[in-house]
């Protein structure tokens, strides 16, 4: 999985944590056990009573083993959301 990871370096990247958290930001870096680094990221709260709450966190390192899914984020899709209009109910953790 790291060997693909290299395309999404300095670029938009979304991580669901498998904790059910969603952060975004740009991918500065990563090693081989997929450990990454993010730059300029906020966390996605989700809410099914009220719009997306952002969470600044700014550069922020995540644990390998915590990752769940990695994507890359269309920069201007993703800009042309409103995501005070979003409703969902928020992830659920990972349960083995």
């Amino acid at each position: 999985m790291a060997t693909s990871l290299e395309s999404y370096v300095n670029h938009t990247v979304a991580v669901i944590t498998q904790d059910g958290r969603m952060i975004v930001g740009t991918l500065k870096g990563f090693d081989q056990t997929v450990n990454v680094i993010l730059d300029d990221s906020h966390e996605r709260v989700f809410s099914s009573g009220s719009g997306v709450e952002q969470v600044v966190l700014g550069l922020y390192i995540i644990r390998g083993d915590n990752i769940a899914v990695i994507g890359e984020i269309d920069d201007e899709v993703d800009g042309s959301i409103d995501l005070n209009d979003i409703r969902a109910d928020p992830l659920n953790a990972v349960v083995y």
